[in-house]
């Protein structure tokens, strides 16, 4: 991260996404707008910009405020916000002068001219400009004219309390450090200079390294905490004391002492680090030595069991995210969204992306689920540029879970299959068995027990081939690798995701992860579906069964995916043949009545002929990547060597059971 301390020295922006706050703490609600702000810069391929002050505006522009202290000095502020993966933070030098500079010139001067944003992310109360007039509606006023988009962050709440650094100021003075650290999502912390004391604590057994902070920092209410204490990069357990001295030289005054459990060397003049991680008790008025002895010796048996607990809960590591891509799905929400967050006891991230829903779905999210992130994308770019946009931005991941809206999850359902993973890593993607959320004995349209294709690229399920679903008793309980798994709850992981860039951009929707998992089988990793366990899915959440618009996407993603995918020899012949068969389901349409849906064929032909030197170079560009990240022989599981059309037309093979074994690969 670039930190620049002076405006005249910023190089030029042909792009950026920029955040404008005091930032004090760098708290939450702060790293929610700042995660915001490093997925929208990765997502336009541009900088993500964090612009600040210093001094912090309350310093200067409320003097007499002399109890005022900083969550974050300086260089603490530094160290968190490139933690968040910032490219560049800029401190502005915040005097009289720009406090007073007129609110059209701050958007005009400074913010378009320094820093040409394409996005501009703000918290729901930033002021700006002479007594603090200019605020979002007038920054939006610029949107047309300088070329950019402004994101507004709603209040954050927890327990109904709004997160801000003023609240964390208070709760730390005022004894609350439990609710202070959940709103900062961190423990509070401070650096501060070994001093020397009056080498009272090693007499009695309990030695302690006095600390001076910087200024301005700062100083929780007077108590007994358990600490963590940075030495040299070495973490340490502890029990710190801040308040007045009660015995020995200075009565009176007040000092911040902490005792290092199993540790023994003078660190005089050295700089440590203190992390508070629960506030123990107040500070009492000893009578006697022995009455200081018994009481340390308690106070560091109290705070050894919060240690205990507080390892368990650091061990919890959350590296599964359930994404869920809404579009005006405020519906779905309101009615599963409630057994997706309970229905696990894995350590997960819940994100919506929501595809600008111009429904209520984001408010009720906020209102109602406040422990999920929500990523608002601008547009509503559909099923494959909405995860691919999203995704992209989401790091320190192992699994990606992709579901659906309309889909209920059962008890434990996601257990067996991240066990199954962890132990295989040649699982790439994973589904669970999918049923019917209207008639739970019956599998479900979209993905079944598991996808397969056929000869022809025509996909099918176990459950399920073309318009026959088949009644659940438990005939495919079982775990298989298949083809592909369904889109509706497909598990994969963040590596391969990102390795064989996500789905395919223009495919929009609709068999963009058979395209996928056709990719990745190519390059030797499995493809599973866990029988053992299942999902339930309403099915046409997004766009009906019927749509001429799906059956579009169906007719024109899966000829492209045949082309990217499918062997050169293989083309020469399976193309003309599906162009038949196509025209031949045409006519079908034709006879039902449904003369929009063979417009839609049409247009699908006349979408891939008309690129078909995009769709070619496209597969030069995915061959190489699978060449690049194989780990083994293309798999073959999953292809049925015969037209599924003619099974089940011709020879009337309904079910995934009348089709013989032995024309599987």
């Amino acid at each position: 991260m670039n930190v620049y301390n002076d405006l005249k020295l910023l190089p030029q922006f042909k792009s950026s996404v920029i955040t404008i706050g005091s930032f004090d703490g760098v708290h939450s609600a702060h790293k929610k707008i700042i995660k915001l702000l490093v997925a929208k810069a990765k997502e336009y391929n541009t900088k993500s910009i964090v612009i600040t002050f210093d001094p912090h505006p309350r310093k200067l522009l409320s003097q007499n405020d002399k109890d005022f202290g900083l969550l974050t000095v300086k260089r603490e502020k530094i160290e968190l916000i490139e933690q968040l993966g910032v490219d560049i933070l800029v401190f502005v030098p915040f005097t009289f002068e720009f406090s007073r500079i007129d609110p059209r010139e701050y958007i005009e001067k400074f913010i378009c001219e320094n820093f040409n944003p394409k996005i501009i992310i703000l918290g729901y109360d930033h002021k700006f400009g002479l007594n603090r007039k200019g605020d979002i509606q007038l920054i939006k006023q610029y949107e047309k004219k300088c070329d950019f988009k402004v994101i507004k962050i709603e209040k954050e709440e927890y327990e109904d309390i709004a997160i801000s650094s003023s609240i964390i100021r208070n709760l730390l003075t005022s004894g609350d450090l439990d609710t202070a650290n959940i709103l900062l999502g961190r423990n509070y912390s401070f650096y501060g200079t070994v001093v020397h004391g009056n080498k009272l604590g090693r007499k009695i057994g309990f030695r302690t390294a006095n600390l001076k902070l910087p200024k301005d920092k700062l100083i929780p209410a007077d108590g007994v905490y358990a600490v963590i204490v940075n030495i040299e990069g070495t973490l340490y357990k502890g029990m710190m004391y801040i308040g007045k001295k009660f015995y020995g030289n200075n009565p009176g005054e007040r000092v911040l002492e902490v005792n290092i459990f199993d540790f023994h060397k003078d660190i005089y003049g050295q700089e440590v680090t203190v992390q508070l991680v629960e506030y123990i008790r107040p500070g009492i008025k000893f009578t006697s030595k022995e009455q200081v002895i018994s009481q340390l010796t308690e106070d560091k048996h109290n705070v050894q069991k919060v240690f205990n607990q507080y390892q368990a809960k650091k061990d919890i590591k959350k590296h599964i995210a359930i994404v869920i891509l809404n579009y005006n799905g405020v519906d779905f929400l309101e009615e599963f969204l409630d057994s997706v967050l309970h229905f696990t006891n894995l350590p997960i991230r819940y994100i919506i992306a929501d595809n600008a829903s111009t429904d209520n779905s984001i408010q009720h999210i906020r209102k109602y689920f406040p422990e999920v992130e929500v990523y608002e994308l601008e547009n509503n770019y559909g099923f494959s540029v909405g995860y691919n946009r999203v995704i992209k931005s989401l790091d320190n991941l192992e699994y990606i879970i992709f579901l659906n809206s309309d889909v209920e999850v059962s008890d434990g359902w996601l257990e067996p299959i991240i066990d199954a993973m962890d132990k295989d890593k040649s699982i790439a993607i994973a589904q669970p068995k999918i049923l019917s959320f209207a008639e739970k004995h019956f599998f479900e349209y979209a993905g079944a027990a598991g996808g397969f294709i056929d000869i022809l690229g025509y996909p099918f399920c176990r459950g399920r081939i073309f318009d026959t679903v088949e009644e659940d008793k438990g005939q495919y309980n079982d775990r298989m690798e298949v083809f592909w798994a369904s889109g509706a709850a497909m598990v994969m992981r963040k590596k391969v995701f990102d390795d064989f860039e996500g789905f395919d951009n223009d495919f929009f929707a609709h068999q963009e992860e058979i395209d996928l998992a056709w990719r990745i089988k190519r390059a030797g990793y499995k493809v599973m579906a866990f029988c053992d366990t299942h999902v339930y899915h309403v099915g046409g959440g997004t766009l009906s069964y019927v749509n001429p618009m799906k059956t579009y996407l169906n007719f024109r993603n899966n000829l492209v995916m045949i082309i990217k995918n499918d062997s050169f020899i293989n083309l020469l012949w399976k193309v003309p043949v599906r162009l038949v068969l196509d025209g031949i389901a045409g006519v079908k349409f034709l006879l039902e009545g449904k003369g929009k849906s063979v417009l839609a064929i049409i247009k699908a032909h006349g979408y891939v002929y008309g690129r078909i030197g995009q769709i070619i170079k496209k597969r030069k560009h995915y061959n190489k990547l699978i060449e690049k990240y194989r780990i083994g022989p293309g798999r073959k599981k999953g292809i049925y060597r015969k037209p599924i059309i003619l099974s089940y037309y011709l020879f009337g093979k309904k079910k995934f059971s009348d089709l013989k074994k032995k024309y599987f690969l």
